[in-house]
């Protein structure tokens, strides 16, 4: 393996001191995710406003049309089971009229927890885009991966860690606002 080229003049800043950040290279997956995903993000900033943790969550339909919105609503209800991804997929469910999701895919700012990892499974959603991971509760491959277990009879398409560093953010501002 041959070592990397020392940096040049263009390679590095105005003070002369330090090379530049690598530019981004093109990722048609995440590329392809990425404006989907600030739709949720903007879906998340709507839980605040009821003190819920802010997660955001899109169901598509197979053309990619939204079909069901979706964020935290727990505080806001009183209701154990008003996490994002439900809200998306009982409004997407509707709005299909039956409960079978196939050819549909959500878009979460969260890793799913294993309640939500269960409803996605149980609705037939073919794919999962998410952001942030969730080290303590992610059931996408973080702390379990129900999602993708054998031995369950549908297994959608994972694809994670989608503008992870802003949905990051995102829950981390409420949170530190919120201790």
């Amino acid at each position: 393996m041959q070592p990397a080229p020392a940096p040049t003049a263009a390679d590095l800043d105005t003070t002369g001191i330090r090379p530049l950040p690598a530019p981004v290279r093109p990722d048609p997956v995440r590329d392809r995710w990425t404006g989907l995903m600030r739709l949720a993000m903007d879906e998340a900033a709507r839980a605040t406003a009821t003190g819920d943790v802010p997660v955001g969550a899109l169901v598509l339909g197979p053309d990619g049309s939204v079909l069901g919105r979706g964020h935290n609503v727990r505080e806001a209800v009183g209701d154990p089971t008003g996490h994002a991804e439900v809200v998306a997929i009982r409004e997407a469910a509707r709005a299909v009229g039956e409960w079978r999701l196939g050819g549909c895919t959500l878009v979460v700012t969260l890793e799913p927890c294993t309640m939500c990892a269960g409803a996605i499974v149980l609705s037939r959603i073919d794919r999962v885009v998410y952001g942030a991971l969730d080290p303590k509760a992610g059931a996408a491959g973080s702390l379990f991966d129900v999602m993708r277990d054998n031995r369950l009879n549908h297994r959608p398409e994972v694809v994670p860690g989608v503008l992870a560093d802003e949905c990051s953010a995102q829950l981390l501002a409420f949170f530190d606002t919120h201790r």
